[in-house]
Formats: structure tokens, sequence, C-alpha cells
């Protein structure tokens, strides 16, 4: 024995199904957007510790900072400068030049001082200053 089912009920179910599935699409495909969007949790005041034997001067010592990667070089002589190393154009890591003593970013060119200034290219702010502290044998970070 078959049942009809109306028209009206088989468009209402069909209807219903459809906006499921389109509910489930769009929360899919908005789910990444929402996390680019969302401020990033603070991981608290937490240090980092680093041997001042590993920052020799004039070369550059990378490490990462809270999740993201971060410098620490000596200009000078017990002078310590540590900056975020993410470019403040588009977020790409920078590298350490030795020999034109200055960063610079491998996506569009820009260049940074040691101190984090912008020297050329298209970023527009400096990079991120993060505060170091000499403690005995161990640079304090952050």
């Amino acid at each position: 024995m078959t049942t009809q089912v109306p028209p009206k009920q088989r468009r209402n179910f069909l209807f219903t199904m459809l906006a499921g599935f389109g509910a489930l699409l769009a929360a899919a495909a908005g789910w990444p957007l929402f996390r680019f969007l969302s401020p990033i949790a603070a991981t608290g005041g937490s240090q980092v510790a680093i041997p001042r034997s590993e920052v020799v001067s004039g070369k550059a010592h990378f490490f990462d900072y809270h999740g993201k990667p971060a410098v620490v070089l000596q200009p000078a002589a017990g002078k310590f400068v540590a900056l975020s190393a993410v470019c403040t154009h588009l977020g790409c890591v920078v590298a350490w030049k030795e020999q034109a003593s200055e960063f610079e970013c491998p996506c569009h060119g820009g260049r940074f001082s040691p101190e984090g200034q912008v020297l050329g290219g298209p970023p527009p702010k400096p990079l991120e200053s993060i505060a170091v502290v000499l403690d005995g044998d161990q640079l304090k970070i952050g």
C-alpha cells in the first residue's frame, strides 16, 4: 500500500532540508573568518629567558614569544634590543641581513633598522618593540 504525500508537504520537507544544509555550509565557511577576526587570547605576562651568550654582537637570535616569532639582537656591546619578527605590512617574518645590519621582509622588500624603525618599502609602522632586561647571564624578554 503506497501513500501519497501531498505536494505542499514535500515542498516543506525539501525546503527544510535545503535550509539546514545551507546553514551547515554557511557555518563551515564562516568559522575560519570568525577565528581570523576574533582577538588573540592573551597568554599572560610571562617572560622568555635567553642566555646572554646566545645573543652575539651583530647577529640576530630568533625565538618564539607568545606564539609569534620574535628576535633579540645586540647592535652594540651591552645593548640589547628585542622586537617582534612579524612585518607590519602583511605579517611575513622578517630576516636579519648581517651585511647591511638591517631586517628585510622577504614578501615585499620592507626594510627595518636594528631598532625596528622603517627604512624603506611598504611597511606602515615600525616593528613592535619588546622590553628586554639583562639579569645576570640571562636576558629577560617581555
